[in-house]
This record gives structure tokens, C-alpha cells and sequence, in this order.
């Protein structure tokens, strides 16, 4: 791997050591926020375009991050928005001109953030390119944009500086980390970041300026397409799609094995979001083997080697639709199908009766990592980060999409609900990638990987595992994290 490197006329980066090579991050924290507005140089409002659980968190990391500076903050929603009165309980209101309709705010605006959604944002760029000012920033979160610009023909306008700053957390992780960090320096969500568009040499300072006052405890360098194939293939796979299907699939297992149903929740979905979560967040993802005695490590040994291939066949496919643009097209398609109309929830099936009994049931004992749920959700996240690696994606990117935003922002989350309710309340493209290919994971799991996890394990695929470079590009960054559990409100 070659190294990753950047530079900064603002931010003293530091260089971190990967497997095959090094990358040069930026460590954040509180201490930084002076330098800001020399990094926001040529900036004097920010528009934050949406008011989604991403544009209601940045917006107001932003305006705290930046109070006392002479720097604004301004929220822009489109005509008749359900969110306006959100957004002024918030702080933002019309009198002090920090919330607008979003083309005026977007034309009034040096730095434009553009936080609607996916299939708004494809529908409507050309209306907003049409005010911005001359020069004015461009900012995303995701590369969903780039993909559909890509599909259409279309491009950025010429002459804006277009940079990506991609927080590795739902909305209200990096809400929530954020206010934590106020007594925890540092307590933050991760970002990568991206120069798409330069015109003036001023916009890797603009990212990393973004990504600081966001409250990122490392920011690291990706492209927009990277970002864009990584992350919408971690949301279809072991962030959400895969791991319904994880825990759909065992906790029917379980229950024909005669489990009753508290256990048998126990043994699924409550196993992966607690303790199965926890231990790959302190300690990493072979500790979750080593922790188990001989005969569970057996058992663990066993469910990972059959898991791993037919799991890792489907993050490929994921990966090829995400790639040539087929799975872009499928959600502005079911966009246009649906509407305005409301989406079937996933949370119907039996299992999800049983999540209030479980959670009472919390504190009265410790619970074991279940060693066969455990051996098919490492195998899953490890399928995924070999299929990121091959691709050419950087270490930073690989763990942080694979391995860190699942443990430290939305298992947590799953962990205090569901992981169906947070299925059925994450973005519409999120949601709609989950509901297509949760099943595709259930199928694999139920007819290809529990039977083959009857054979002995796979030495080869073990011993493949216990040298992974992962290991290694996890310890680096775990040196970055916060000394900090996000807190869930209950």
C-alpha cells in the first residue's frame, strides 16, 4: 500500500502506521477550535442545507464550535419544511436570518453543506449550483451525489471548491459524542475527508476545519468515490443489512435448538450489540476468540469458517451493484415508487416482542459472549474488510466503515432499542439498501453457512484470520479513541 499523505497550512497532522505503509491523520479536539477560523479563511456563513438527523448534529456542533468567532451558522429548509419548528426550538429562527428557505440560504452562503436526501439532493443540485455564489463552497457528507452526477452526465459547477467531510456515525452519535467531549477532550465520532474540486488551494484547510469543529477525534483522507462505495456498502452489509440477518436468522435457530424466547434474544441480537460490541470496541476482534474457553472457541471456530465465504460473496456483489451504479439507480427508483408514502417496518417479526423483556432483564446478570452468534459476526465484519482491502480502500476508511462505526456508534444505538428499529428509522437510503439486501444475508446464512457450520473448521481460513492486518490497522487506531462509551438515551 502506498502511503496516504497530506499537508495543511493550518493543523499539525501526525502520521499513523497501517499495514503496508503509513497515513497522515489529523487528531482532533477542543484545543483546535482557535484555528478555525483561519481554516474557515474567506468564510463567513456556513449553510447547512436539511435539518435530518446529519444536518440537525453538524448544524449544531458547528454553531457551539464556532461561537465567538464571527463566523455564522445557518440552516436551510425547503418551503413548508416539518422540520422548521424543530429547527427554531433549536436555536435557529428567521428574526436573527440563521434559518431560511435553503436557496436563499444556500445563496447567501461561502460554505453550502448539502445534508437533504439522497433522492432530493439528485432531484434538486441544479437549482442550488444555480445561486450559489462565485467561488462559494460545496460541502458533502456522502458521495451519493457524485454517483448520480456520474449516472446523469452532470458535474460540479467549475470554480467551487467541493470537499467531503464524512462523519462515521449516525447523526446522533455525533451529536451525542459531541456534548460529551465538552468534558471529555476528544469524545467525538471519526471523519474521513475528500478534495473533489481545489480551484483556489484552499480546501483541504476548509475539510479539515469542518471535520475539527464537528468534534472528529481522527480525520483521515479518502476520495469521494471511496467514500461513496465504502459507505453505502457497509450500510447494505455489517452495519445494517447483514446484521438483521444475523440475528433474525439466530434467533430462530436458537428457538427451534428450544430456546425459550428471552434466551434465545439473548444468545442473537442482545449478544451482538452488548457484549460481542463491547469486546471488539475495547479490545478488538480477536479478543472476541480469545476470550472464549477451548470448547466455545471450538464452537466460534466452527460458525466463522462456514460463515465467512458465502458472507463475503454477497459484500462482493453488493460492492459490484455499488460500484456500476445499479444500486444508485434502485433507490432513486424506489423513491420515485414510493413517494410520499410511509415504508413497511421490518419490526414485525416474533422476535422483536421479546426486546422489552430482555432489556428489563439488564444488570440482574453479566452475559457471555454467545460463541456461535460470535463466530458469524466476526466472519461477517471480516468479510467485508477483506472485500474493502482487495478493492483498494485506505486502512482508515477500511476500519472505521467495518469495524468502528458499528461498534462504537450504531450498535450502541440497537443496543438500547433494536436493531429492527433502527433499521426501520435510519435514512431512506440506508433503509431501502437494508430491506433489499438483509434478506439476501438471511438466506445465505440459513441455508449455506449454519449447515456447513456442522463440519469441522477451516485451519486455513483461522489461521488467516489470527494474522489479519486488521488487527494491526485496529490498534492504530484505537490509540485515537476517546476514553468514552457514547451515552444512549433511554
Amino acid at each position: 500500500m502506498t502511503s496516504t499523505t497530506h499537508t495543511s497550512r493550518v493543523f499539525s497532522l501526525e502520521t499513523m502506521d497501517v499495514p503496508g505503509g503509513t497515513e497522515t491523520i489529523l487528531r482532533g479536539g477542543r484545543h483546535l477550535f482557535p484555528l478555525l477560523p483561519r481554516a474557515f479563511a474567506g468564510v463567513r456563513r456556513i449553510g447547512v442545507l436539511g435539518w435530518g438527523p446529519q444536518g440537525r448534529a453538524q448544524a449544531l456542533n458547528l454553531r457551539d464550535s464556532l461561537a465567538g468567532t464571527d463566523l455564522t451558522v445557518a440552516v436551510g429548509l425547503r418551503p413548508g419544511s416539518a422540520s422548521a419548528a424543530d429547527a427554531r426550538t433549536h436555536g435557529f429562527t428567521e428574526e436573527d436570518g440563521t434559518l431560511g428557505d435553503w436557496l436563499a440560504v444556500a445563496a447567501d452562503s461561502d460554505l453550502v453543506i448539502l445534508l437533504i436526501a439522497d433522492a432530493a439532493l439528485a432531484a434538486h443540485h441544479p437549482e442550488i449550483f444555480t445561486v450559489l455564489k462565485p467561488g462559494a463552497g460545496i460541502g458533502l457528507s456522502h458521495g451519493f451525489l457524485l454517483g448520480h452526477l456520474r449516472e446523469t452526465g452532470g458535474d460540479f459547477p467549475p470554480g467551487h471548491p467541493v470537499v467531503a467531510v464524512c462523519p462515521k456515525g449516525m447523526g446522533d452519535s455525533v451529536r451525542r459524542l459531541y456534548q460529551q467531549g465538552a468534558e471529555v477532550n476528544g469524545a467525538g465520532i471519526n471523519s474521513s475527508y475528500a478534495v473533489h474540486a481545489d480551484p483556489d488551494g484552499r480546501a483541504a484547510d476548509l475539510a479539515l476545519g469542518w471535520s475539527v469543529a464537528l468534534g472528529s477525534p481522527y480525520t483521515f483522507r479518502t476520495t469521494l468515490d471511496s467514500e461513496y462505495r465504502s459507505d453505502i456498502v457497509g450500510e447494505r452489509a455489517i452495519l445494517l443489512g447483514a446484521v438483521h440477518g444475523i440475528v433474525e436468522t439466530l434467533f430462530t435457530r436458537y428457538r427451534l435448538a428450544g430456546n425459550d424466547e428471552v434466551t434465545a434474544y439473548e444468545r442473537s441480537c442482545e449478544n451482538v450489540t452488548g457484549p460481542i460490541a463491547r469486546t471488539i470496541s475495547r479490545a478488538g476482534l480477536r479478543a472476541v476468540r480469545e476470550g472464549l474457553d477451548p470448547s466455545a472457541r471450538d464452537v466460534f471456530d466452527r460458525a466463522y469458517t462456514a460463515t465467512y465465504a458465502p458472507a463475503r460473496e454477497i459484500v462482493a456483489e453488493i460492492y459490484d451493484e455499488v460500484a456500476d451504479g445499479t444500486e444508485l439507480r434502485s433507490v432513486i427508483l424506489a423513491e420515485r415508487r414510493l413517494g410520499a408514502r410511509p415504508m413497511s417496518e421490518i419490526g414485525g417479526s416474533p422476535m422483536w416482542s421479546v426486546a422489552e423483556r430482555v432489556r428489563a432483564r439488564r444488570g440482574v446478570r453479566e452475559l457471555p459472549v454467545d460463541p456461535f452468534t460470535a463466530g458469524v459476526f466476526v466472519a461477517t465484519m471480516t468479510a467485508q474488510i477483506d472485500e474493502f482491502a482487495d478493492r483498494g480502500h485506505p486502512w482508515s476508511e477500511i476500519v472505521n466503515e467495518s469495524v468502528i462505526e458499528a461498534v462504537d456508534s450504531l450498535l450502541p444505538y440497537m443496543h438500547a432499542r433494536d436493531v429492527a428499529h433502527m433499521v426501520d428509522n435510519c435514512s431512506r437510503t440506508a433503509r431501502l439498501g437494508a430491506r433489499r439486501w438483509g434478506p439476501r444475508f438471511q438466506a445465505a446464512y440459513e441455508q449455506i453457512a449454519y449447515p456447513a457450520a456442522e463440519r469441522p473448521a477451516d485451519a486455513a481460513l483461522l489461521s488467516a484470520f489470527d494474522t489479519h492486518p486488521a488487527h494491526e490497522a485496529l490498534a492504530a487506531a484505537a490509540k485515537l479513541r476517546p476514553p468514552v462509551d457514547i451515552s444512549v438515551p433511554a
